[in-house]
């Protein structure tokens, strides 16, 4: 059940992206205004806030914004123009095998990652062990994450992610971690953290189904615009009539 508490804020988001057409123009770009690029607008003018204990489903086809919106929530990238403000711990399942050190072990990075999520030496040590036996990757925990296959290190950024209590959960697509078993493990893991009261979701996916299980209200991207911001049901309708 949401609150009147604000968690998540845009206010008139823009986001300009400068397309080069090399690396090599990209770097001279740096030394000279002169170098041609074209631009995009991945995000243009987008508002709109989510309170508390919302779930939200973001829908658009690739290159509408959705990522990127996802990328200024998280940190990663700033709007060119415009505000964004969060308020709370935010757990994102997007990159889940970002951030790693390969020369660190893996109890190793999980308190490095921790670190970086802004949590403290003791509610790190609390969470240490949940996630540890989440992984499932034995003794490799002890080992550097270079000897890591992509699917062990995978599991582990994602055990990171679902156990260090999350305020705002944002998952993108990313519930196709390891086999069978363990997708569904996940899949619980996630219906757990998105069941408590407090928990604001943010989910973007192709999925209608899973998207009208878990949220209540659906935003749909067109171009790096919001053009809809709705009930779930009307969202997925629009989105899968793919007349917008």
């Amino acid at each position: 059940m949401s609150s009147d508490k604000v968690v998540i804020r845009f206010s008139n988001v823009k986001k300009l992206y400068k397309l080069f057409k090399s690396d090599k123009q990209r770097l001279l770009s740096l030394l000279s205004k002169r170098v041609k690029y074209a631009e995009k607008w991945a995000v243009d003018d987008v508002s709109f806030e989510i309170k508390e204990g919302e779930s939200v489903a973001i829908f658009g086809v690739n290159g509408a914004g959705k990522s990127t919106v996802l990328k200024m929530i998280t940190g990663v990238t700033f709007p060119t123009s415009g505000w964004v403000d969060v308020y709370g711990r935010v757990s994102a399942l997007l990159e889940l095998t970002a951030g790693f050190d390969s020369e660190l072990t893996g109890k190793e990075n999980i308190y490095l990652k921790c670190q970086l999520m802004g949590m403290r030496d003791q509610e790190i040590k609390d969470a240490e062990k949940s996630i540890i036996d989440f992984a499932e990757i034995g003794d490799y925990i002890n080992q550097p994450t270079r000897t890591y296959s992509s699917g062990m290190l995978a599991r582990l950024g994602f055990a990171i992610n679902v156990n260090t209590e999350p305020e705002i959960f944002i998952v993108d697509e990313a519930l196709s971690t390891g086999d069978s078993r363990f997708q569904e493990k996940c899949l619980l893991r996630v219906q757990e953290i998105i069941a408590k009261d407090h928990v604001t979701l943010l989910f973007v996916t192709h999925n209608l189904g899973t998207a009208t299980k878990f949220c209540s209200r659906g935003l749909v991207m067109k171009d790096g615009r919001i053009i809809f911001d709705g009930p779930i049901s009307e969202a997925s309708q629009l989105y899968e009539g793919g007349s917008y």
